[in-house]
């Protein structure tokens, strides 16, 4: 598997020959591409409808988008994509060589345009190479990419316990999601081997110190490594993975 951060939210992931881009923003400072100049993915994975998620979507015209009913219900209207998976918290679908699972994320939604427009729950993705059981399955690997959210249970006792990422991508701008405190909890509650900050340095308000994000996992005694990456930065996972 491998992970490309284009800055804010902005990810493209590879599963063996299956390429999907996760909230396509980029009008961000970390990212030196327009949309035009991003390959174009199978899948598009929208997390919720605010603008600094879904702004570039309709540049991937060829791509899958999946989300919630709404969210993918009003990707149709506004651009006329209709290639779109509906799905909804606690579900997973196969996409191509990948396995999507939805789960929550605590935070608000809605679409601003000339009216608000609903666009379901805010979420996150667990995407495996293989399908989720309850059965722990050394071979496979699976990232988790937590969408705006705060601090939240569920990723003790539902996404570390039973999805298993190896692999995490968390919010640490503050103010709008966790900060670095929080997020350097969910790292220790999810007990991933690796995890990824996101979501900072955008705009004032989610401007923080990055050094602070490792400092605060580690204060929780977790021995996830912390990959800080740069912007367009590419980091990729070889079989066999290490073990969890």
């Amino acid at each position: 598997m491998e992970l490309t951060w284009h800055g804010h939210s902005t990810w493209h992931v590879t599963v063996d020959d299956t390429t999907m881009l996760i909230d396509p923003f980029f009008d961000n400072p970390k990212t030196s591409l327009d949309a035009s100049d991003v390959p174009a993915p199978d899948y598009v994975l929208l997390t919720h409808g605010h603008a600094d998620h879904v702004a570039d979507v309709a540049e991937f015209p060829d791509a899958t988008v999946v989300g919630t009913p709404e969210l993918v219900g009003w990707v149709t209207d506004e651009h006329g994509m209709e290639d779109t998976i509906g799905m909804n918290l606690g579900g997973t679908v196969e996409c191509g060589d990948a396995y999507v699972t939805m789960h929550r994320a605590d935070h608000s939604n809605g679409i601003a345009t000339d009216y608000e427009y609903s666009a379901g729950m805010p979420a996150g993705y667990v995407i495996s190479d293989t399908v989720p059981t309850q059965e722990t399955d050394e071979e496979s690997f699976a990232f988790y990419h937590a969408g705006d959210t705060g601090l939240m249970t569920e990723m003790r006792d539902v996404i570390g316990t039973y999805l298993e990422p190896d692999a995490a991508a968390l919010p640490v701008g503050d103010h709008f999601t966790m900060g670095p405190t929080q997020a350097g909890i969910a790292t220790d509650w999810l007990d991933v081997d690796h995890v990824f900050p996101m979501h900072y340095d955008t705009f004032p308000p989610i401007e923080v110190e990055i050094d602070q994000f490792e400092r605060e996992v580690r204060a929780t005694g977790s021995d996830a490594e912390v990959y800080v990456l740069d912007g367009d930065e590419s980091f990729a996972f070889e079989r066999p993975y290490a073990e969890k």
